[in-house]
């Protein structure tokens, strides 16, 4: 597939009966440091500027009527006649075919390959560039941002846009947003933007063939000076670059399900903060994951599961760590690790579930009560409550990461250094005495805190990580070592006691219920307990049973059953279905675990995208693309490649390089 030849035609543009596209419609796009969501009629219906948290420029997903749109249209077509990826980047390739003519379009953010050695990768230029070259013939190519009788408003439709003239360009007052536009090649106008009568900003030419229109909508307070619709083309060139430089950066993966591995990849990286040069002062924590793009993307139609996930989740970062080494990615998940361990250190141990991308604790939750949401989904949030939650999760995951960076490190060096281990030594001090206080949870459940079986399980391998790591970097054990062990065991035990229904022969959600929780899926995964012990094989099942649909979508939990503090329905959570196959796979079963993985990645989105949850006919829910289903994806790829290797599959899901232990206890295995 070549970027001037879109792979899959399409007829008109799949619209939703509510005049909602679904999810799996639109194209992502990034720069690593904000996105953008075009939809299948070649409108930008989301974007956030100037970084993924930011107030929207545009925000029609959420709103038809008055949330904005930058519209691009093609006199003659009704929509755009194919889209694809520029093979393995996020520039957007669209044909459009007319009775006079075809046009090619190259929507993207504009970035380019960062210097040398710099570990950074990809640095965003500040631009969403749309360039469309008349390929055919003859066509009248038009944009329109806002012109429509409720015309685009910034600021999560807040407020109006107002554009004034400064030079050839357009500028809004307030935002601070610049819209050129170029023709290349014969035209018979020069695409000049201008004023609309109903205040919103225009660009047209008609083009004929070889010729262009690029228009690009920049932030004007870039440090180099915004971006200009003149080098639509030179953008372009290193906007691709960028993205194939970094594709083939890392340890190639040829394995079992390669293109989709790449692809999820990608997700990460285009989600992976990257604010640094050229920002024009916009800051935030480089290296920091969001864990999606978007906000306020229902779990069920019509419903109120609507949040925030611009943030960075602790809960990922075990996986991401895993992923990016095991791509080869080691620059990419030192940052990340050194992101979290940041907060680490000016926690003293503590840890919140999450961060902002400017490296704050989080921001309080806000109702948008002007928008409709999303399929008539209210409310529509801007900020996430659950950062003021306890959720003691969050601190097996960092260290967890964190024993997986320092054994990749080796002998190569970039291991951790004295403060940041003992940051991590604190955060395993604080699981220590705070393992039995109930918590959220992973889910996050907004009522009361319980003793969440999965906090538990993290607790334990906070232990286990922190044991194994200070034995990885430590010549004589840590004064609290012996105690660290002692917590541990009693962790276990309490794990396999109260954790584990032994009449009926599984784990269940919390301690004194009888629920399955498929979060429990990752009892083999983080090496609690083999894949194939009985204990773990029944509660596989378990959760087959009792959450599982259509024989390859896993629910998270029965919101009923559970009392969540909300009640309501939701999709089938993809996170926990590509667990399920992990899990199987650990387990022996493999060839059910492929037909599961083939099930679930058949149904993903046009351009090969996950969201969080999905319905049992495949639509998908919640906010778009979601790292953490591209990331459970990626292991379950990958623990299918290995299946035939018992001692390669084992040894990533038990962390079970060697490592020494400061007390030389000869005969103790690692966290059993």
């Amino acid at each position: 597939m070549t970027a001037a030849e879109p792979a899959r035609e399409e007829t008109a543009a799949t619209v939703a009966d509510d005049g909602c596209p679904p999810l799996g419609e639109y194209a992502f796009l990034s720069d690593c440091r904000t996105a953008a969501l075009i939809g299948p009629d070649g409108a930008v219906e989301w974007m956030c500027a100037p970084r993924f948290d930011s107030p929207s420029v545009f925000a029609r997903l959420l709103d038809r009527r008055v949330g904005g749109a930058w519209e691009l249209t093609v006199d003659g077509a009704a929509g755009p006649s194919g889209r694809c990826y520029a093979d393995d980047t996020f520039v957007l390739v669209s044909r459009w075919t007319t009775p006079s003519g075809t046009a090619v379009a190259h929507d993207f953010l504009a970035a380019r390959p960062a210097d040398g050695d710099d570990p950074r990768g990809i640095l965003p230029a500040g631009a969403l560039v749309r360039l469309v070259r008349c390929e055919r013939g003859r066509v009248t190519v038009r944009h329109r941002i806002g012109a429509r009788p409720d015309y685009a408003r910034p600021d999560y439709a807040r407020r109006d846009a107002r554009w004034h003239r400064d030079g050839d360009a357009l500028v809004e007052r307030d935002g601070g947003m610049r819209l050129t536009a170029a023709v290349h090649g014969d035209a018979d106008t020069d695409g000049s933007p201008r004023v609309a009568e109903d205040g919103g900003a225009t660009a047209e030419a008609t083009l004929r063939q070889g010729a262009t229109l690029a228009v690009a909508l920049a932030r004007a307070g870039e440090q180099d000076g915004p971006p200009a619709a003149r080098d639509a083309p030179v953008l372009l060139r290193r906007t691709l670059d960028a993205w194939r430089a970094w594709c083939t950066a890392g340890r190639p993966y040829r394995g079992y399900g390669a293109e989709r591995v790449r692809r999820s990849a990608l997700v990460l990286r285009a989600l992976m903060y990257n604010g640094a040069d050229g920002s024009g002062g916009v800051g935030g924590v480089d290296g920091g994951l969001v864990a999606a793009p978007t906000t306020s993307l229902p779990e069920w139609p019509g419903g109120t599961r609507n949040w925030d996930y611009r943030h960075v989740w602790h809960r990922d970062a075990a996986l991401i760590v895993l992923v990016l080494l095991r791509l080869g990615h080691r620059a990419e998940a030192g940052a990340y690790l050194r992101a979290l361990l940041r907060h680490c250190t000016a926690s003293r141990g503590l840890l919140t579930p999450m961060l902002a991308v400017d490296g704050s604790t989080g921001r309080a939750e806000r109702i948008l009560d002007h928008l409709d949401g999303y399929l008539g989904s209210r409310p529509v949030r801007h900020g996430n409550d659950a950062h003021q939650q306890r959720q003691l999760d969050v601190h097996g995951q960092v260290l967890d990461a964190a024993l997986v960076h320092q054994q990749a490190a080796g002998e190569e060096g970039g291991g951790l250094g004295p403060g940041e281990l003992e940051a991590l030594f604190a955060v395993v001090d604080t699981v220590c005495h705070e393992w039995q206080e109930p918590d959220h949870g992973i889910w996050e459940i907004r009522n009361r805190p319980r003793h969440w079986t999965s906090s538990k399980l993290y607790a334990w391998v906070c232990l286990d990580r922190g044991i194994r790591l200070a034995g990885l970097t430590a010549e004589d054990p840590p004064p609290r070592y012996d105690m660290w062990h002692e917590v541990r065991d009693r962790i276990r035990e309490s794990l396999l006691s109260e954790g584990y229904d032994a009449v009926a022969g599984v784990f269940t959600q919390s301690y004194g219920s009888g629920n399955a929780d498929a979060s429990l899926l990752r009892l083999s995964l983080l090496g609690f307990l083999p894949g194939d012990d009985p204990r773990v094989l029944a509660t596989v099942d378990r959760i087959d049973a009792e959450l599982g649909e259509n024989g390859w979508l896993v629910h998270r939990y029965d919101p009923e059953a559970t009392d969540d503090g909300i009640g309501e329905p939701e999709g089938g959570f993809l996170l926990c279905s590509f667990d399920m196959v992990s899990a199987l796979v650990l387990a022996g079963r493999r060839e059910e675990a492929r037909r599961r993985f083939e099930a679930l990645c058949a149904r993903a989105g046009r351009f090969g995208l996950f969201s969080e949850e999905m319905t049992a006919d495949g639509t998908l829910l919640g906010n778009y693309p979601q790292a953490f289903t591209h990331l459970a994806l990626i292991e379950a790829a990958m623990n299918l490649d290995a299946a035939g290797n018992e001692e390669e599959l084992h040894a990533w899901a038990n962390r079970s390089w060697p490592a020494k232990d400061p007390r030389r206890r000869p005969g103790r295995a690692p966290g059993r």
